[in-house]
């Protein structure tokens, strides 16, 4: 199944939808088009809408199910920000694709987390085990860092590690095996279906298959990560009124006692 080319129709599709919607809004209002993964941060703008709309701005929420799209979305003008990814895979993406984008504030942080069917502790896992990773290598550092601080692996060093790969392990004393080929959104299912021996998934999708992280995780990314979830815009745009509104609300007390509240602990507010 090619996933990519499934959320790719999936996003095209709701994109299309809401942005017609928009058309038909109230014409009083600034419109502002989001677009945002399901899990958290759909739910958290959810939050944001009734706040914003009494400030005059009529917030659209486009969904995704991929890493790719919503910048693609924001590079044609198709959004006006996006908020779903940390500040090591925007910069990434930057590199890579020559987009012009810039941070317009700092919203939170999601601890990345080791699953398993079969152990109930990383010091369980045996020699040879099999770790699966995504295939985002931008999230190869932050993985290989959370394993390297429970004492599994050490990383070269000097090396950055946001940068880190597979290859700059120098120390591996249980000889673990090291899968990045999967796609993001695909490690769920990989975890469910018993594959490997552990699983490093990112946190918005262990919860929109239904995981607890702070429960079903065997080991949890501290609070400290610099894997900052941030809204992004255009260059040139984080001073625009609406984008500043936005994320003010996304800073204030009663949204941010809500992601507490919500996900206690699984998703971590920031206010920068």
């Amino acid at each position: 199944m090619n996933f990519k080319r499934i959320a790719g129709i999936v996003g095209a599709g709701v994109l299309a939808l809401s942005l017609a919607a928009c058309k038909g809004g109230d014409s009083s209002s600034k419109e502002l088009v989001v677009g945002a993964s399901n899990v958290p941060h759909a739910v958290i703008l959810e939050q944001a809408k009734p706040i914003l709309k009494k400030e005059g701005i009529n917030l659209k929420i486009v969904k995704f199910q991929d890493y790719v799209l919503p910048n693609k979305a924001l590079a044609s003008k198709e959004l006006d920000a996006n908020y779903f990814q940390h500040i090591p895979y925007l910069e990434g993406q930057m590199k890579e694709n020559g987009y012009k984008f810039e941070i317009a504030g700092k919203i939170h942080i999601e601890p990345i987390g080791v699953y398993s069917k079969k152990y109930k502790s990383l010091e369980d896992l045996p020699k040879g085990a099999k770790i699966i990773m995504s295939s985002s290598v931008a999230d190869h550092g932050r993985m290989l860092s959370l394993l390297q601080q429970e004492g599994l692996i050490k990383l070269k060093a000097g090396v950055d590690p946001t940068s880190a790969q597979i290859k700059d392990i120098v120390e591996n004393p249980k000889n673990l095996k090291f899968e990045a080929n999967v796609d993001a959104g695909m490690l769920p299912k990989v975890y469910q279906n018993n594959q490997g021996d552990a699983v490093l998934i990112n946190t918005n999708y262990a919860i929109d298959a239904g995981l607890n992280p702070m429960k079903d995780a065997i080991a949890l990314e501290g609070k400290q990560s610099p894997y900052v979830n941030i809204v992004a815009v255009r260059k040139g745009d984080k001073d625009k009124k609406e984008i500043k509104e936005l994320v003010k609300v996304l800073h204030s007390k009663q949204i941010q006692d809500f992601i507490i509240k919500k996900y206690k602990g699984a998703v971590v507010p920031v206010s920068e």
